[in-house]
């Protein structure tokens, strides 16, 4: 596929990010495959997460299409920029389509970028996530490979003001060690071990990111088994129910 669009893209986020100082640390890089298909799992804590699951993958020089849903495309600014990147619309009413075009994608060798848990972790934990990651790698015969995002729900999550502006926010990326699901294994059971490699991931990640809250009022980006405000899975679980 030509590649107009993606390549501008990426050097437009790069610049902006350099403007504003986000110190982006990425780890781990060597675990995503230089070539053929792979399924890229990262949590979720920011609208802004695809951007950079998206660059985590740059220095294995790949470009990531994601799955993201249908809304996203019917947007009259957005919609174009996701054609032009190849991404994968995804109708969550008739989801069967989207799934075996992400499988022949990765048959084509590409790599797909995935959040399995579906929504943001209000919470900044991992939430039970969906199979759907381990069955499409499992058919298309590739590998899934783990990566955790932190200090993007400083810019912009759910149920907080967005602040794209905000200067000098370090950002971390941490990849981890490809799995390998296959055809014949229960899609339940490596899901759940899915979520505990991406628990570690985000374990790690936050335990190296290199700031504090300044305040209490800032304890909000912090889990709350981290002594921070943000709900704990609990809670996070009825505000989804709810609607909130």
């Amino acid at each position: 596929m030509a590649e107009l669009v993606y390549p501008p893209v990426i050097m437009a986020a790069k610049l902006m990010f350099r403007v504003l100082d986000n110190r982006i640390r990425v780890e781990g890089t060597e675990h995503i495959p230089s070539t053929g298909g792979a399924v890229i799992a990262c949590n979720h804590v920011s609208y802004l997460d695809f951007i950079f699951c998206g660059l985590g993958a740059q220095p294995a020089k790949r470009l990531v299409r994601f799955m993201a849903k249908k809304e996203i495309f019917s947007n009259r600014v957005a919609g174009p920029l996701m054609r032009g990147m190849h991404h994968i619309s995804v109708d969550r009413g008739a989801g069967l389509a989207s799934y075996r075009e992400a499988v022949e994608r990765l048959k084509a060798g590409e790599v797909v970028g995935v959040f399995p848990e579906a929504t943001i972790s209000r919470s900044f934990t991992v939430k039970d996530i969906k199979s759907g990651a381990v069955r499409m790698a499992a058919e298309a015969g590739v590998p899934v490979v783990p990566m955790a995002l932190w200090g993007t729900q400083r810019l912009w999550t759910k149920g907080r003001p967005k602040d794209l502006t905000r200067r000098h926010v370090p950002i971390s990326i941490l990849v981890g060690e490809p799995m390998h699901p296959k055809a014949d294994e229960d899609a339940e059971v490596l899901s759940k071990d899915l979520r505990v490699r991406m628990s570690a991931l985000v374990d790690r990640v936050q335990a190296g990111y290199p700031e504090k809250p300044s305040s209490d009022d800032e304890r909000w980006w912090l889990p709350a088994h981290l002594g921070g405000t943000a709900p704990t899975p609990e809670e996070a679980a009825r505000l989804d129910r709810e609607g909130r």
